[in-house]
């Protein structure tokens, strides 16, 4: 008698909002209700259904991960589904930050670290570009490659940075290697590359003797906390890291970085951010669902909050550009590829990873699309004692 009166408040919820899904039930029951459906939802087992009486993106995608329910369509008009039936309009949320600094101590972030790299090179070579570059691309033209538009990011923040030969760059955060090699070979810089991943730092140590790189470039595995401070750097790049470094541990963060930074020298900070002021994440279960599964740790701050603690300790903003559509592109780009190689990925990672994946790469290019998060690039720079920063008057050097 309950679970029939908890089935007719799943199916009045979807008559309601008029979506088009078609739903089966572990019994054999099915509910058709469009003429045209581009989502199937399958209901496995009865506690499934009780999270489909009042869900939240964060229990569906839990129940999808934990197989309570199978989804088939096209990942966008799954996510689309998702968010009108769990009536989610504006995702953001304001919980409390108090405790946020015992999620950041050192052996924390290398544990969380490893959870999210440490997962299979193979697996994320699957769907990475060949050069493993795992963040935000940079989309020139609407048709630009995956390979072609994280080149194009690699060179668009070597630009900014104005890289020079035999400069000394530190990438913190330097996943696959990409920025680095990429520097190394089309700048002539001295890179050095930190990461807490073992899977990265060997990956990167065999491209370096691969590439005949050795006199050029580095890596080591260790934190950026732990960054000696007898040689100072020219310029520093953060890309995809910044996500981890936590509130609370801002200050400590950039007051680093101002110490490895030589006068004159610049830095370049590449992350995701919030959309609203005071907010620590996504709400509907959204945050909750990636800490457990895929982000440990992770904290979102707005791009206010992260010019002004840069600012707060030295560094001036310079310039601070907004790359919000094109980290929305690149993980449809990774979702189409990952899904091309399901049976591959599957046999690596298992199924539960492989829907972790999935549904996580899916929804966060949803949000990006919804505004509900967005991703800057900030650059800022360690004045001379004299006040100035040796920099171009203009940014056609960035776009020539």
């Amino acid at each position: 008698m309950l679970q029939s009166q908890i089935l007719k408040l799943v199916e009045n919820r979807l008559r309601r909002h008029h979506l088009p899904v078609a739903v089966e039930l572990w019994n054999g029951q099915a509910l058709r209700l469009s003429e045209q459906p581009n989502v199937t939802l399958k209901i496995n087992n009865a506690k499934a259904l009780m999270n489909l009486a009042v869900p939240s993106l964060g229990k569906l995608a839990k129940s999808y991960v934990e197989q309570g329910i199978d989804l088939a369509g096209r990942m966008r008009d799954i996510i689309s589904f998702g968010e009108h039936l769990c009536e989610s309009e504006v995702v953001v949320d304001k919980k409390s930050r108090a405790l946020s600094w015992w999620k950041h101590s050192k052996p924390t972030d290398r544990k969380n670290i490893s959870h999210h790299y440490d997962v299979s090179n193979a697996f994320y070579a699957l769907w990475l570009d060949q050069r493993r570059v795992y963040s935000c691309a940079y989309f020139m033209h609407p048709d630009d490659t995956l390979e072609r538009a994280q080149e194009q990011k690699l060179d668009h923040i070597c630009r900014k940075l104005d890289l020079k030969p035999e400069e000394r760059l530190l990438d913190i955060g330097c996943g696959w290697g990409g920025l680095i090699l990429w520097a190394a070979e089309h700048y002539q810089v001295r890179a050095t590359g930190i990461t807490l991943s073992q899977n990265q730092h060997d990956y990167v140590q065999e491209q370096i003797q691969l590439r005949g790189l050795q006199d050029h470039v580095q890596v080591h595995l260790m934190d950026y906390r732990d960054v000696p401070e007898d040689a100072t750097f020219d310029k520093i790049a953060s890309v995809g890291m910044f996500e981890h470094v936590g509130q609370h541990n801002l200050p400590k963060y950039f007051a680093k970085i101002y110490r490895l930074l030589k006068p004159g020298g610049l830095i370049m900070n590449h992350g995701i951010t919030s959309s609203g002021l005071d907010t620590e994440g996504l709400g509907s279960g959204i945050s909750d669902f990636i800490e457990q599964y895929v982000f440990p740790g992770g904290e979102l701050v707005h791009v206010s909050q992260v010019i002004e603690s840069l600012s707060t300790h030295g560094l001036e903003c310079w310039d601070a550009e907004c790359l919000r559509p094109h980290y929305a592109r690149t993980l449809w780009h990774w979702v189409d590829r990952l899904e091309a190689n399901a049976v591959e990925a599957k046999a690596l990672v298992g199924e539960e990873k492989y829907r972790i994946w999935q549904i996580y790469m899916a929804g966060s290019a949803h949000a990006f699309d919804r505004g509900w998060m967005s991703l800057f690039q900030i650059l800022a720079g360690k004045p001379l004692e004299n006040g100035t920063l040796p920099y171009p008057l203009t940014r056609a050097h960035v776009y020539r």
